[in-house]
């Protein structure tokens, strides 16, 4: 398959055109989407969707959280990810596979059908983490694009990809939120750098290698800003798999906790890596037949089982 994204072979980083649209479906009447909505979503890259989640959805899927921050011992080893030079818990991946709560969460209709819309066709689940920013000890995540990741380390061939962060505790404009560079998924930026062999093991916990460089970043920061979209529990924040996103540390006394659900097209499905021998591991990058996402109706609460 020929590399039109290629990153990580030259020693000058370049922005190269994208190839792939941004929605890959026209708006119609009775979309999951607004025509305002798809439009900002199309130029910015990112949308905040509200209110979507009742109040008991929101402490349901709080209390699932907390269970599994509270037994790390309960899941895969593999998929409990510290912070660098600590104990705490930083990420918990495959959470969709490990907690029938957020299996549920990720095929709510309310989620998975806006990424079918947005993507314009059938869905998987690429990846799924719990992303937890402990109070004073929560490390920052480098800005990077998450296409160029699963580009070259796991073979996503094209941008036909979103994420969605659920807020399950409230963000706020000093407990680390999500920050993003509005309309910088219109270009693909090259990273720099040979990727060494099992790159996760670190990556995971601080990313060193598929990161851009500073000029490029502070040309794009200048050009388009930075935004940090805050907002209260059940808050959806959806990005473009391409957008420049990072977060800063928490060295405030609140923790920040978002589930975290990356949709891919099915027509999307990974290849061979485009830049590494081996590919990561499944927890971090679903691999083999799309496990088609079946999207469900009706409220978290009643729908998930005792």
């Amino acid at each position: 398959m020929k590399d039109i994204y290629p990153s990580r072979h030259a020693e000058v980083a370049e922005f190269l055109p994208r190839l792939d649209p941004v929605v890959h479906n026209d708006w119609f009447e009775g979309a999951p989407l607004s025509h305002e909505q798809v439009t900002w979503f199309d130029r910015d890259g990112f949308l905040v969707l509200e209110n979507i989640f009742s109040d008991d959805e929101i402490a349901f899927l709080q209390r699932e959280a907390g269970t599994l921050l509270a037994d790390p011992d309960a899941l895969e080893e593999e998929t409990v990810i510290t912070e660098p030079g600590g104990r705490e818990i930083r990420s918990i991946f495959k959470i969709h596979a490990q907690s029938r709560v957020l299996a549920r969460l990720a095929a709510d209709e309310r989620l998975a059908g806006v990424a079918r819309f947005l993507l314009g066709d059938e869905v998987y689940i690429h990846q799924s983490r719990l992303n937890y920013k402990p109070g004073f000890q929560g490390k920052e995540f480098y800005w990077h694009s998450d296409f160029e990741t699963w580009h070259v380390e796991d073979g996503m061939p094209r941008m036909r990809a979103l994420s969605m962060s659920i807020l399950l505790a409230e963000n706020t404009p000093h407990n680390g939120p999500l920050m993003l560079i509005p309309e910088s998924h219109r270009t693909f930026l090259t990273c720099v750098g040979e990727t060494p062999e099992d790159h996760y093991r670190m990556s995971l916990k601080r990313q060193e290698y598929g990161v851009p460089d500073e000029n490029s970043l502070a040309e794009l920061a200048h050009k388009n800003g930075i935004v940090a979209p805050t907002g209260k529990p059940g808050t959806v924040v959806i990005f473009d798999c391409n957008v420049m996103h990072g977060s800063n540390g928490n060295i405030t006394p609140f923790p920040r906790a978002n589930a975290f659900l990356v949709y891919n097209a099915v027509s999307n499905a990974l290849a061979a890596p485009f830049g590494v021998e081996k590919p990561r591991p499944d927890f971090i990058a679903a691999r083999g037949v799309p496990q088609m996402v079946q999207p469900v109706s009706g409220s978290l609460v009643e729908e998930a089982p005792a």
